[in-house]
């Protein structure tokens, strides 16, 4: 069995440099949450939720803290990478006027906010931009490159073009510890409802070709080991996860069945993240229950801080503070979307998606 899997990771690293070259998409746009933001946040005065400091981007070159909720690039960073891009798409706030945005929609745009989620309520005390408002501004730049290139042939150009989402985990978190949580079973089925209207918003657009990752295994964060008191998952939380990632399947096949041109590559990010935490051996991780920036209990009783305690072989671990994955972690997360298997990227993967 671990050979087997050692083999499968090493077979699509290797499809990965085979295929990078051919496998290109015009353009890359990105929604979500802190999984993929480059920072968004960084542009929001009133935002409380930051990660422009150290040791956020210790490894990040000349050691910069760009936003990023890691010690580097991120998942969305690898993507882009694997596309053929020199660079990750830009934050869609950091683009000054309608010019620069013309010239970046392009290539892609990142609209993604951390601690954002799928409900308008979730982040709202954080002062965050929900995917309500990313899908509005989107809605901005397709009315720009209408207006510069005529509407068919900006939605030739959608069509072409990857939108990358991943958003959820806050919602499912945030309902979980919450004093009115709602049920599992109404909660869940009410999130896919309003993902379904955003992908739908977006497909009125001319988006076709969609890259979605689903909520990781969010009860084996560092921070969420912390509430059982053994260090162990908290598996009703990863129940959650489960749940949502069959919600999204059903809505990807029903919506793909409906719109004949529409193509899809859906992550299952609990099957990615489970299958490292029970192999680590075989991913070069030696620590995939504490985070490596923070303090306390699993170094996850307070955030990563320039103040925090910081683990000196980063690539070792796979979580970076109490929440997020750490770059080795998002680099591989990228490879298994990009080349992986059914098992964990269905129906098709990220690079069979670019040349569908």
């Amino acid at each position: 069995m671990a050979n087997g899997l050692a083999f499968v990771i090493l077979a699509f690293a290797i499809g990965v440099l085979l295929h990078s070259a051919n496998a290109q998409v015009p353009a890359v746009f990105i929604l979500g949450d802190s999984t993929a933001d480059v920072g968004t946040n960084n542009y929001l005065p009133a935002s409380t939720f930051k990660a422009n400091f150290p040791h956020n981007g210790v490894d990040f070159p000349f050691g910069r803290a760009t936003g990023r909720f890691s010690n580097g690039l991120n998942t969305a960073d690898f993507l882009a990478k694997f596309y053929g891009f020199k660079r990750s798409p830009p934050p869609f706030l950091s683009l000054n006027g309608t010019s620069a945005i013309k010239r970046r929609s392009f290539r892609g745009i990142n609209f993604s906010s951390a601690g954002s989620g799928l409900l308008d309520m979730t982040g709202q005390v954080t002062n965050v931009v929900p995917m309500s408002e990313q899908v509005y501004q989107f809605s901005t730049v397709y009315n720009d490159l209408v207006a510069f290139k005529g509407k068919s042939e900006t939605e030739k150009f959608l069509a072409k073009s990857l939108f990358f989402i991943s958003v959820g985990s806050n919602d499912i978190i945030g309902n979980y510890h919450s004093n009115q949580s709602i049920p599992k079973e109404q909660f869940i089925p009410n999130l896919g409802l309003v993902y379904e209207k955003y992908i739908r918003s977006l497909i009125s657009y001319g988006a076709r070709k969609f890259g979605i990752v689903s909520v990781a295994p969010v009860g084996c964060c560092p921070s969420q080991r912390l509430y059982t008191g053994t260090g162990d998952c908290l598996d009703d939380l990863n129940d959650h996860a489960r749940t949502f990632f069959s919600t999204m399947d059903n809505l990807m096949r029903n919506l793909s069945c409906e719109i004949k041109d529409l193509k899809y590559s859906l992550g299952n990010a609990v099957e990615m993240t489970m299958n490292v935490i029970t192999y680590p051996q075989l991913f070069n991780f030696t620590d995939v229950k504490s985070a490596c920036c923070g303090n306390g209990t699993l170094n996850a009783q307070s955030f990563c801080t320039p103040t925090a305690k910081l683990c000196s072989k980063r690539h070792k671990y796979l979580f970076w503070d109490a929440f997020h994955p750490t770059q080795a972690a998002a680099k591989l997360a990228a490879f298994t979307l990009y080349g992986g298997g059914p098992q964990f990227v269905t129906p098709i993967n990220f690079a069979q998606l670019a040349q569908a």
